[in-house]
């Protein structure tokens, strides 16, 4: 009888383990829906909170992406080797109400030593550039890198960080933001840098938007300045 009683027992006490099993992934996985619709919602509404008078003057405007890697002569500016990282700073900026341009469409109407006027700090030429594309902000990526053999493992690593700025039709900065990883096994930097991109655009964009925002009021004119 005891035996019995033991028995039925320990069914009991496995049959409330996995109820209680069970309820642990259910509310698990009902977390998980809500943050994924409050992410939606938050996207939905046009990215992170901003003023009105601020996403007022920024809808509308035409703003033109271009990304560059830094080298040892200078920075490769073709603009084809950027597409991941273009796409997903593209997504987050017309969170904001903005107009951007495709890659084919900077190709088709500026040229590639232009493109390269942003990375040079050429405000003539990125001027002309601008105004070929009708783009009113600029908004740049540089990606700089660096290499070493990790200590421990013996193996290659890749150190990627990126300086966003968001730039006026001139090239003349307006705010900035960046983005870094600790390490990335391997040595395809620009693999490793769209990674990066993708995981820290949401903030990047957030930052620069808020920095033009500080500086500009809904009429799109700088503040406390001439």
């Amino acid at each position: 009888m005891r035996k019995i009683t033991r028995a039925v027992l320990a069914a009991c006490s496995f049959v409330l383990s996995a109820n209680a099993l069970a309820f642990s992934f259910s509310e698990e996985e009902q977390n998980e829906a809500a943050a994924e619709k409050a992410r939606q919602a938050r996207a939905a509404a046009g990215g992170p909170k901003i003023s009105q008078a601020c996403r007022d003057s920024l809808a509308g405007k035409k703003v033109m992406v271009v990304m560059g890697a830094r080298q040892p002569n200078g920075y490769a500016a073709d603009q084809s080797r950027f597409g991941p990282h273009f796409n997903s700073i593209d997504r987050r900026l017309k969170a904001y109400g903005v107009k951007t341009f495709t890659q084919e469409e900077i190709r088709s109407h500026i040229a590639q030593g232009e493109v390269e006027a942003y990375f040079r700090n050429d405000l003539d030429a990125a001027l002309a550039a601008s105004n070929k594309m009708g783009a009113q902000l600029v908004l740049r990526g540089a990606i700089s890198s660096r290499s070493a053999i990790n200590p421990v493992l013996h193996i290659p690593e890749v150190y990627v960080s990126i300086n966003f700025a968001l730039l006026s039709a001139g090239g003349e900065t307006i705010s900035e933001a960046g983005a870094s990883s600790e390490s990335y096994s391997g040595t395809d930097t620009y693999g490793m840098a769209a990674t990066l991109v993708e995981e820290q655009a949401g903030g990047v964009v957030s930052r620069l938007i808020s920095g033009y925002c500080r500086q500009f009021g809904a009429a799109g004119r700088k503040t406390g300045g001439n």
